[in-house]
């Protein structure tokens, strides 16, 4: 049988003394190396201390709310481990050591390195999840009974400001059942009697960390337009019938958008353009992606190469055969590839506007919204009248890297404009 002391640890090089806020234990107490056993305050960080050997509680030295100066003895601990009794050398620097005490000795200061609200010893580190500390002792339940980050966070904590103890822990083991985890283990899921767990599968994972990239490497902003699409609607109602007979299938209005899209990027070619690292690439072909959802959810997005270069009913049987294609799984690889911007269709979804993702390398995207029908006022030669209009929004997200308000703004309110210029006269 062994007593050691336990010393006001080193939390900081520039730390000399810290705060006694609270025991965790008392006199008497068992305690475990590595527990929790008092939480200290020093000018940085509040933190909680754990025991560097298992044994009794024996003695506790300094009272709560007492100042103690780096290296004091501040508990005794009665331990059964064999301590090693070194011999003491003089150093050139005086530095604080700890006193003797019956057959133990502690020849060095525990030395921690600061975190925000925690701190990490030099056997084992404690951890800051969601600016919540764990204790080595909690880390070290969590790693044996497999308990990853996101499980660990959602656990009620009783401790001070809602930290998790070992008895929080213990006491959520006892009770732990039906949780299910993704693949990386920083989340959890609770599982009731009828969840399901569903896989992403291959296409889903790759348009998830495309997209992650897209807003980690470009600084996406938004710009909004409503637009009076009444002409296009209008003679879109009138010439559909006759379409479809001479063409053999529908004409929808996604050729429209991207007629404007191809001639507003003739007229702002800077936002037809790609980066690569700290270069500018000016696009000399327009060539527009369209994002089409597929029946599992999944989007896939085939490229009109020269899309300026088609009139609207080669755009329309172009969009049409591309959709359909991707539906059924039989884009080619070329198809997909080489786009220089992008427009989505989220008013089949009867979404009135939205703030689209990026295509890498791209740096624009426009969405379009549903279209509704308002009141609005319009100009006539006989004065200001309401009348009921066919409106759509514009959504144009950009690059601000690259792209700044006014180019982007502009942009999209040329598309605007090409929109509600259509000639209501253009013959199929």
């Amino acid at each position: 049988m062994a007593t050691v002391e336990m010393v006001m640890p080193k939390m900081g090089e520039s730390i000399m003394e810290g705060t006694i806020l609270s025991w965790l234990k008392k006199e008497g107490d068992k305690i475990e190396q590595d527990e929790s056993v008092l939480e200290v305050a020093t000018d940085k960080v509040d933190t909680e201390v754990p025991a560097i050997h298992t044994g009794i509680l024996k003695e506790i030295l300094a009272r709560e709310g007492e100042v103690v100066e780096v290296g004091r003895a501040i508990a005794m601990i009665e331990t059964e481990e064999q301590i090693e009794v070194k011999e003491e050398r003089p150093e050139k620097e005086e530095k604080p050591s700890a006193m003797k005490a019956g057959a133990g000795q502690v020849e060095e200061i525990p030395e921690y390195t600061s975190l925000i609200l925690g701190s990490v010893s030099t056997k084992e580190k404690s951890k800051m999840y969601g600016k919540r500390f764990y204790s080595p002792l909690v880390l070290s339940i969590a790693k044996q009974e497999k308990i990853g980050e996101g499980e660990l966070y959602s656990i009620p904590g009783t401790g001070k400001d809602g930290r998790l103890t070992k008895n929080d822990l213990l006491s959520y083991l006892k009770n732990r059942k039906g949780i299910s985890f993704n693949g990386n283990s920083e989340t959890f899921i609770p599982m009731g009697g009828e969840d399901e767990i569903i896989e992403m599968d291959r296409m889903r994972k790759m348009i998830a960390q495309r997209m992650l990239d897209s807003k980690n490497i470009s600084a996406h902003v938004t710009s909004f337009v409503e637009t009076d699409l009444t002409n296009i609607v209008l003679w879109r109602n009138k010439i559909k019938e006759a379409y479809s007979k001479k063409e053999g299938e529908s004409i929808t209005f996604t050729p429209f958008f991207v007629q404007a899209i191809a001639n507003a990027l003739k007229e702002f070619p800077m936002i037809n353009i790609s980066v690569e690292g700290d270069k500018i690439i000016k696009k000399k072909d327009i060539n527009i992606g369209i994002a089409v959802a597929l029946s599992n959810g999944n989007l896939i997005v085939p490229v009109i190469k020269r899309a300026d270069q088609f009139n609207l009913t080669g755009l329309s049987k172009k969009i049409n055969d591309l959709a359909l294609r991707a539906r059924s799984q039989k884009l080619t690889a070329e198809e997909l590839k080489g786009g220089t911007y992008t427009l989505s269709n989220i008013g089949s979804f009867g979404n009135i506007m939205g703030t689209p993702i990026i295509v890498q390398p791209q740096v624009a995207i426009l969405a379009v919204g549903t279209i509704v029908k308002k009141p609005a006022v319009i100009e006539t030669p006989s004065g200001d009248m309401i009348a009921i209009r066919h409106k759509v929004i514009l959504s144009h997200s950009y690059d601000h890297r690259i792209v700044d308000g006014a180019l982007g703004g502009m942009f999209v309110k040329k598309v605007s404009d090409y929109l509600e210029e259509f000639d209501p006269k253009t013959l199929i």
